[in-house]
């Protein structure tokens, strides 16, 4: 039978994962955070504990913030753009349509462009509504200040999330689409479900071949997606839930390739994200649990 502190800690273990996924966007380096959590965990009083969701909560945030600091430094170097880890996520977490949105590839990457302050606030507070006093000792700072910065984080997020939340059956569609016209390299199929402001984002990391650079517009995106198709021929695209939302697997030899996660607003394609990192595909044949 576990201690309390185990069993604790196991009662919270998915929602502590979730919180540093969200701060990090990296799987990897959220175990890291958890494993930093534990640590700490183990040498705490429990009786001097009074809200033990609330204490895990501000330990693993604190470490996150850590982590974050580390992990600019390595963005600083990293070759062409840097993209969340995509997860394979269940069911539920797209049932949850806040907590689907929070963890979808379009946000995560919003929450890229926040300092790690506003983001450790926004994330706390509009994702998991922690209170501002518990945030304030998580992050710092005082109470008022934390106020001012989820005012300005959520500002900040409002001018660059997606258009609106957008209906299971419409994003199902539109990837059945995108995914019948990349798979015959039919053109005019392509232009008509990518909106004209498409981007397209690889990440290879440099050690797979990958775009280095943004492609906009819908007209050079498609030329980019039909230039590919050779590579789409040689593999198999399947449909998954990747981050809450639907997503296609490319596989090849029965190893994950790519993974293509897609932004739908208004029935059309806007984002396209193309994680080919090897690092970052190792988490693709199991769900991972997301709580809030």
């Amino acid at each position: 039978m576990a201690d309390p502190a185990t069993e604790a800690f196991l009662a919270h273990r998915n929602l502590l994962f979730t919180v540093a996924y969200q701060l990090l966007g990296s799987a990897a380096d959220a175990e890291d955070v958890l494993q930093e959590t534990w640590l700490r965990w183990t040498g705490v009083d429990l009786a001097e504990v009074r809200d033990r969701r609330a204490y895990l909560v501000r330990v693993t945030t604190r470490q996150a913030l850590m982590r974050l600091r580390t992990q600019a430094r390595r963005k600083e170097s990293y070759v062409g753009p840097w993209l969340p880890e995509p997860l394979l996520t269940a069911p539920d977490v797209a049932e949850d349509v806040e907590l689907a949105d929070s963890v979808s590839m379009a946000m995560l990457l919003v929450l890229e462009t926040l300092t790690p302050a506003e983001r450790a606030v926004f994330v706390l507070r509009e994702v998991f509504d922690v209170g501002y006093d518990e945030i304030a000792e998580a992050v710092g700072k005082s109470a008022p200040a934390v106020r001012q910065i989820a005012h300005r984080a959520r500002s900040h997020v409002a001018a660059r999330r997606p258009r609106g939340r957008v209906s299971a059956t419409t994003s199902r569609d539109a990837l059945e689409a995108f995914r019948h016209a990349v798979e015959t390299g039919d053109l005019r199929q392509l232009l008509d479900i990518l909106a004209p402001d498409v981007v397209f984002l690889g990440d290879g990391g440099g050690v797979v071949q990958a775009v280095t650079a943004p492609v906009t517009g819908a007209a050079a995106v498609a030329r980019l997606l039909t230039a590919g198709i050779g590579t789409f021929a040689t593999g198999t695209l399947t449909p998954a839930q990747v981050n809450g939302h639907p997503a296609l697997i490319l596989r090849r030899g029965g190893e994950v390739d790519t993974v293509l996660a897609l932004r739908v607003d208004d029935g059309l394609v806007t984002g396209l994200y193309a994680v080919r990192n090897p690092a970052k595909l190792s988490r693709l044949d199991d769900e991972t649990p997301l709580r809030r």
